[in-house]
């Protein structure tokens, strides 16, 4: 009797915990709005808002955070768990029952209910996702030094040498555990220059991101930036500062974890951070429920690559491993347009057969350009060097050599960084869906960048309006230029218009053009700016 008693008990047990639910709740509205915008020290940092004032970011009603009074009466419901928060979205990721959650839409500042599970949900919304980097396999070595092939193969060691090295940049990585980033030699040169500004779990809610973590994948992925054994192995951005953050439950296989990372996103923003990557991908959940059709990966579908979207929006560059299931496809939020997605090649920059492969599902070409992932060295919780496979790791060394461009190139924003990343590639006028636009040259991106040179200050100024535009675009030339040549791209890269204007012919009719975030190229005589465009 005892027996089935306990077997009785245990089902329910199963029952509760399969009838449990993951939901977001997004809410009505945000306390103070207008005063927050009007003193944004009170809700970002102040490199934040450099950051944003250098690249023509607006801070608006997204920096704002959630009114926490919500959130508490959300903490009060019967049988509701708050997991995570988003002051992006206005919403709270919620756990509990269907029948719990669904009473949740009674509060009045409750605007829209979303649950993870696509097929509980009365219209479509957002949905499912999770994690496709199983198959990446770590070996000891002994063959110090070849790392410099990983940088090599893109040309970032010539960055270096020009003595750009990450110097003022701030990255966030974001990611599993980093155990031995504390302690061990591999990480003291970052250690001793100060350059771990900050960490955070935000699986459980504290600042340890070394010790009580089931993985090591983040430790790997940063000793690819920030890693330095004298004579032995440098990362690709040894000089830059970071951010250290978890969002990757890596045990459990469940929805939350995109929220974590929208989370983390929102917090890399506050802090002025420059760069994220991101060697995580989502697409299986445990519950498969949860778990994304192809459809859904579309770079708008998912809840965490419109938070990619709106990350690039903030002025952050977003820099995601393509994934590793090959055919299978690309998975969130390597998706996104907003993301600048890896791919993954072999030491002689062949295309890696587990590096996951873009599709026509994706509205933008993906993935956006490749480097080595496979047999890529990485540095130990152990302190030991070795050899890893997976685009886990062509991310964060594509990653640190873009920061070094940046800080090369600092009056150029995000969108153009990528665009010069591109054209830089080795097949930038044939991509593909294996390592998109191949292969990037980063020596012949800072040419080009440097090569590039504004309109001087005597030449009176450019006006280009409006901006946004939906019809018209109005181009207003300096008074010492009659003509100038007008070019559209797309902001991976794709010329879409080439047009000329003049001090009497100024209109450029764009109505024709799908809506979006593009790049203006405005030369004449010798001198050139590009601009950033929103069509409506």
């Amino acid at each position: 009797m005892i027996k089935k008693i306990a077997l009785l008990v245990m089902l329910c047990f199963q029952f509760n915990a399969i009838a449990q639910e993951d939901a977001w709740v997004y809410l009505a509205d945000k306390e103070n709005v207008q005063t927050s915008i009007s003193n944004p020290i009170s809700i970002l940092t102040q490199h934040a808002i450099d950051r944003k004032s250098a690249h023509n970011v607006t801070i608006d009603e997204r920096d704002v955070p959630v009114n926490e009074n919500y959130i508490s009466q959300l903490k009060t419901q019967m049988g509701i768990t708050v997991l995570a928060k988003s002051k992006w979205f206005n919403a709270v990721h919620v756990r509990g029952l269907e029948v719990d959650i669904l009473a949740l839409e009674n509060l009045m500042f409750v605007n829209e209910i979303i649950f993870a599970d696509n097929n509980l949900n009365a219209k479509t919304g957002t949905s499912k996702l999770k994690s496709d980097f199983k198959n990446e396999r770590v070996r000891a070595v002994f063959n110090y030094g070849d790392a410099l092939n990983q940088i090599q193969m893109f040309n970032g060691d010539d960055l270096h040498i020009a003595d750009y090295t990450g110097s003022g940049m701030t990255v966030a990585v974001i990611d599993a555990g980093f155990p031995g980033v504390d302690n061990i030699a591999g990480f003291q040169y970052v250690r001793d220059a100060g350059n771990i500004l900050g960490t955070y779990n935000f699986v459980a809610r504290d600042v340890d991101v070394y010790l009580n973590t089931t993985s090591n994948h983040g430790t790997l992925v940063f000793s690819d930036m920030a890693g330095f054994i004298q004579d032995d192995f440098v990362g690709t951005a040894p000089d830059a500062q970071y951010y250290l953050f978890i969002t990757e439950d890596a045990p459990n296989e469940n929805p939350v974890e995109e929220s974590y990372w929208v989370e983390a996103a929102e917090r890399a923003d506050s802090l002025g951070v420059d760069v994220i990557n991101t060697s995580l991908g989502y697409k299986n959940y445990d519950n498969t429920n949860y778990s994304h059709s192809a459809a859904d990966l579309d770079g708008l579908t998912t809840y965490i690559s419109k938070g990619a979207n709106i990350a690039f929006e903030k002025g952050m560059l977003i820099v995601t491993s393509a994934g590793n299931s090959g055919a299978s496809g690309i998975s969130a939020p390597g998706d996104a347009p907003g993301s600048f997605t890896i791919a993954a090649v072999d030491a002689n920059g062949n295309y890696a057969g587990f590096s996951s492969q873009g599709s026509v599902i994706q509205l933008t070409q993906k993935p956006d350009v490749a480097t080595q992932g496979q047999s890529s060295y990485v540095i130990g919780e152990n302190n030991i060097i070795a050899t890893a496979s997976g685009t886990s790791f062509s991310s964060p060394i594509m990653a640190g050599g873009l920061v070094c461009l940046w800080q090369a190139l600092p009056n150029f924003n995000n969108a153009e960084i990528m665009q010069l990343v591109r054209e830089s590639a080795s097949q930038f006028n044939n991509p593909d869906y294996f390592i998109g636009y191949g292969i990037p040259d980063l020596s012949l991106a800072l040419n080009e960048g440097l090569s590039v040179d504004e309109f001087p200050i005597s030449a009176t100024i450019l006006r280009v309006f409006p901006n946004p535009v939906t019809n018209e675009l109005n181009v207003q030339l300096p008074s010492i230029y009659e003509s100038g040549n007008l070019i559209f791209y797309t902001i991976l890269g794709k010329k879409v218009l080439e047009s000329q204007v003049s001090q009497t012919q100024r209109k450029v009719n764009v109505s024709h053009f799908s809506k979006g975030v593009y790049l203006l190229k405005v030369e004449a005589d010798g001198f050139s700016k590009t601009l950033k465009l929103i069509i409506n």
